[in-house]
């Protein structure tokens, strides 16, 4: 049959409607699909051994003849085997399958066959369970690197595999969209030759073609897009003129000697701010490393123009938090600090919407209370976000809407998390970036540990000698509810041992620290109760807080000196490192204490990086090695494409080339109006389709 790009799967021999369904869950419809479906590893099948000679690790391929008919016998209802032994000039091997009853017709005594498993020996008999084989001389997925793919349930790599060679003859009818002078400039493959080869490569260095030519493709129009944004952003009109003051009058109020990475950031944003253009900043920096002086800063500058300020913070307890330090801080210097939250009296509220209507609030601090119908500002020209990854554009576009006055509010936005910085720089499209890469003297490191299972009852007899002298501590799980197969303290579970916040904060409670005041918090209790919780550990109230990791955005509680994380290699190295920021925030020796029962090897490596540095930017890079892009920011907001292939921690270098290659391209064609150009303008809007907008 003729198979073009958009040949249905249902059209393949073997693929019917059960089929199509489950490959419909990967997104598989089409040929073209199966294409850019790319391999996640490869299995190198090319070497052929013969009996003898097969090594005893890992999977090979063995050439062999069937020296026998299989033998097939049912051991009881579900469970057939069929036996055969296979013979070369070596010796034999003794092969066994189970629940494949039609390998008794599919091999046949005499013929010769090539057998791809894992060889076992007891004594000097060799052996191969369920190996995969292939009649030799018509070998598809032996003799050959073979892909394996990322797979779902009822859909075998071997049928991927399968289909995807099949599909392969119409990799020829795929337009090839990068500009000739690119490809030339940049030595890359024809799309035809990548395809074929990253699929099924000929030899590592037609793999590495095939790989540099698709992981440069994706960078390249995604560096495109996002010049689209920046050039959107910087044609985005006036953004409000504050005028310049000297930052010595800033610095006069602060109780302490800023880092000169603070510095700095200061005067990136004051250059920002007046510029007449709209600033749009990240801010990012480790926890506690001062972000806040920053906004304050910020928002002061602003206040001494005669303009209003709005932080956005995404909970309550922390929205006071920075309500209490900024007013203790600005209000010598007359800036006139409000709070609106969802939870204020009506009374209260209202009053605060009429002085931000008429000017006399300066600095509004705020949760989503300040998007909410009936609040408007009287000449806002300031946006500060705390924790981007819990605001997405719109809601920064829905408080820049209430700004009055016509021009293009200011945005700053802090994030906590710190992320290698030519991510950010992608990550963050429409943003500049700043770091604060330097901590504030005098700030004692957590000491950080990795305990196993059998050290539980000394680490609770650690939590109550930190109570005894006055401290609090944090107790972190990764689940909330209770199943049949939660491990309770010091049991092991059948299941995952994954720790449930209620079950176990409730054994806490009762049996392990019945003398303590311990509170119990997670995400499905409502916001008041979670608000209460909250509040009242950072009083004082509450000595153990047993919680999920809804306490990672958080508050500042320097009496809280130790952090204990259950199940501590469930969690990613970045979110844990977020949770350890959760201590060390006052004068006293704060301690993390990272409990696991994980036998693996790697899971306790990357724990042990976490436990031997504090710099956020080196776990950062770790937790993108480990775990790639797209789980580093778990639900992401900020609309931009997933990348299939390229490696952006590994691809630094492919990375700037892909992106000087867009500049240089959009010098020359700003619009990608020119014939060559529109097939690079039609895949980034298919790439951006989340954000149409930017061609606008």
């Amino acid at each position: 049959m003729d198979i073009t790009p958009n040949t249905p799967l249902t059209s393949f021999p073997g693929v019917g409607e059960v089929r199509a369904k489950k490959l419909e869950k990967l997104g598989l419809s089409t040929a073209a699909s199966l294409l850019s479906w790319y391999p996640r590893d490869y299995e190198d099948r090319r070497t052929v051994y013969a009996i003898r000679d097969a090594p005893l690790e890992g999977r090979v391929c063995v050439t062999a003849m069937a020296a026998e008919h299989p033998r097939l016998s049912r051991i009881r209802k579900g469970l057939e085997l069929v036996q055969v032994k296979v013979v070369d000039h070596t010796g034999a091997l003794y092969l066994t399958f189970f629940n494949q009853g039609y390998i008794e017709r599919a091999i046949r005594a005499g013929e010769e066959y090539i057998f791809y498993g894992a060889v076992e020996e007891q004594g000097r008999r060799r052996s191969m369970v369920n190996p995969i084989f292939e009649r030799a001389g018509r070998q598809s997925f032996t003799g050959c690197i073979m892909p394996i793919y990322r797979l779902t349930a009822g859909v075998s790599n071997h049928l991927l595999a399968s289909l995807t060679r099949q599909a392969l003859p119409c990799a020829e009818a795929l337009p090839e969209t990068l500009p000739q002078h690119i490809r030339q400039e940049h030595g890359l493959a024809a799309v035809e030759f990548a395809i074929i080869n990253i699929h099924f490569p000929e030899d590592e260095k037609a793999l590495e073609l095939a790989r540099r030519r698709l992981a440069f493709e994706e960078l390249f129009y995604l560096a495109v897009g996002l010049c689209f944004l920046k050039s959107r952003r910087d044609e985005g009109g006036e953004g409000f003129p504050i005028p310049p003051r000297p930052k010595e009058e800033f610095l006069s109020l602060l109780p302490f000697t800023p880092t000169d990475a603070q510095s700095r950031v200061m005067d990136e944003a004051a250059a920002d701010m007046t510029s007449g253009r709209p600033m749009n900043r990240l801010v990012q920096g480790d926890v506690g490393s001062g972000k806040t002086a920053v906004a304050a800063f910020a928002g002061w500058l602003c206040a001494k123009g005669g303009f209003q300020t709005a932080l956005m913070a995404p909970t309550e307890v922390l929205a006071e938090q920075h309500f209490k330090s900024l007013s203790a801080l600005l209000s010598p210097a007359g800036v006139r600090v409000g709070l609106l939250t969802g939870s204020m009296k009506q009374s209260e509220k209202k009053k605060v919407r009429e002085a931000l209507a008429s000017g006399e609030i300066d600095f509004a601090v705020g949760t989503h209370a300040l998007i909410s119908e009936g609040v408007e500002f009287r000449r806002l020209a300031l946006i500060v976000a705390d924790e981007q990854h819990r605001f997405g554009v719109a809601q920064r576009a829905a408080l820049a809407a209430k700004g009055g006055g016509g021009a293009a509010p200011h945005v700053l936005v802090m994030s906590a998390t710190p992320i290698p910085r030519t991510l950010a720089l992608m990550i963050y499209g429409d943003l500049d970036v700043s770091v604060i890469d330097q901590l504030p003297p005098g700030r004692t490191p957590i000491a950080t540990y990795v305990v196993r299972e059998d050290k539980r009852q000394r680490m609770y007899g650690f939590v109550r000698k930190q109570v005894a002298e006055g401290r609090q501590a944090y107790i972190i799980c990764p689940a909330v509810e209770e199943n049949p197969d939660a491990a309770l303290p010091g049991e092991e579970s059948p299941a995952l041992n994954l720790k449930a916040v209620k079950t176990y904060g409730e054994k806490l409670r009762k049996e392990v620290f019945p003398n303590l005041r311990l509170d119990i918090l997670h995400g499905k209790l409502k916001p008041k109760e979670k608000e209460a919780a909250m509040a009242a550990f950072a009083r004082g109230d509450t000595q153990v807080l047993v919680a999920t990791t809804v306490v990672e955005v958080g508050v500042d509680v320097p009496n809280a000196s130790l952090i204990i994380i259950e199940n501590a290699d469930r969690f990613g190295l970045s979110q844990l490192h977020q949770l350890r920021g959760r201590v060390g925030r006052g004068e006293h020796q704060s301690h993390c204490v990272l409990i696991t029962g994980t036998r693996s090897l790697e899971a306790m490596e990357r724990l042990h990086t976490l436990a031997s540095t504090t710099d956020g930017f080196k776990i950062s890079e770790e937790d993108l090695k480990a775990r790639g892009p797209g789980d580093f920011f778990g639900n992401r907001q900020h609309g931009l494409p997933q990348m299939k292939l390229a490696d952006l921690s590994g691809d630094m270098r492919l990375l700037s080339e892909a992106q000087e290659a867009a500049r240089s391209l959009l010098e020359q064609d700003p619009q990608l109006t020119a014939p060559e150009n529109r097939p690079v303008l039609e895949r980034v809007r298919r790439l951006f389709a989340d954000t149409p907008d930017i061609f606008n």
